[in-house]
């Protein structure tokens, strides 16, 4: 499955000034879904269960992302527990978390091999209670 989604990303993107430009994006998924709790004002405590793809700038990375991925689950895990109920559970709430979560695995994948890796972050499922 993970090298169809490789072989998926690797694509001819633009023709510039005869140039051919290959793009490399590779992906990979964090397995399996993501299932916390939060808060809700109610002291109810309340769950969202997110399947997270990440976008690699380069499908040669796979490796590297893989190597950190319980350390990429737990920061959005992290991310995902604090947010307020109402944040979880609206459209525009959910592409704040989104953003948050891309960030900050960008930033931390920085600090530990040096480049920010991911393209982009998607939620292809979002589910919550």
């Amino acid at each position: 499955m993970l090298a169809a989604l490789l072989g998926a990303g690797s694509a001819v993107a633009a023709q510039e000034g005869g140039e051919i430009a290959h793009d490399n994006y590779g992906y990979y998924g964090l397995e399996p879904e993501i299932v916390t709790n939060y808060v809700s004002p109610r002291k109810r405590l309340g769950y969202v269960r997110v399947s997270v793809e990440l976008m690699l700038k380069d499908a040669d990375t796979v490796e590297m992302v893989e190597h950190h991925a319980p350390l990429i689950r737990a920061t959005i895990v992290e991310i995902l527990g604090q947010q307020p109920e109402e944040k979880i559970k609206s459209l525009s709430g959910r592409e704040e978390i989104r953003r948050d979560c891309f960030e900050t695995v960008n930033n931390l994948l920085a600090k530990e091999v040096g480049q920010p890796l991911v393209a982009n972050l998607l939620f292809t499922r979002y589910l919550y209670d």
